[in-house]
This record gives C-alpha cells, sequence and structure tokens, in this order.
C-alpha cells in the first residue's frame, strides 16, 4: 500500500474559490486548515458542509468543546490517522 495519499491536500493559495471563505475562517479559528478540509475541497460543495457539521458537533454543547479536540486527536492516533 503507498505512503501518497490518493488525493493530494489543497494549500490555502491553490484552494478554489468556492472554498476560500472556508480556509480562510479555519486559518483565523485555528491557525491552520486541518487536512480533512483541504482534502475535501477537491468537491467544493462539500467542503462547506462539511465545516457547518464540524462547527455543530465540535461546537460548544453538553461535553465541553475541549474533550471533543482531545478525544478527536486520540481517535485520530490510535489509527494512525493525520485527519
Amino acid at each position: 500500500m503507498s505512503e501518497e495519499p490518493r488525493l493530494p491536500r489543497i494549500e490555502l493559495s491553490d484552494a478554489p474559490e468556492a472554498v476560500r471563505a472556508t480556509f480562510e475562517a479555519f486559518v483565523r479559528q485555528r491557525g491552520i486548515v486541518p487536512n480533512l478540509f483541504r482534502v475535501a475541497a477537491h468537491a467544493p460543495g462539500i467542503t462547506a458542509r462539511l465545516a457547518s457539521l464540524n462547527a455543530e458537533v465540535m461546537g460548544p454543547g453538553d461535553v465541553p468543546v475541549l474533550l471533543k479536540e482531545l478525544l478527536s486527536t486520540r481517535v485520530s492516533h490510535i489509527n494512525v490517522c493525520d485527519y
């Protein structure tokens, strides 16, 4: 199995106009565009919806945001996942 991803991660500078606002929002909030969204940008119609879903799931709620981030990071680490 190849270590190369099937789809390259799109850089902010190369992002299609349709996802540029979403990318810029991530940069303002996190300082980076998460890899998941850099790959999703190949389908611009999905990227904004995915970002909206992510904000709802990972945002404030019954479970503290920090715990959600820690769980997300731990699951990614267990699965050797860059996303």
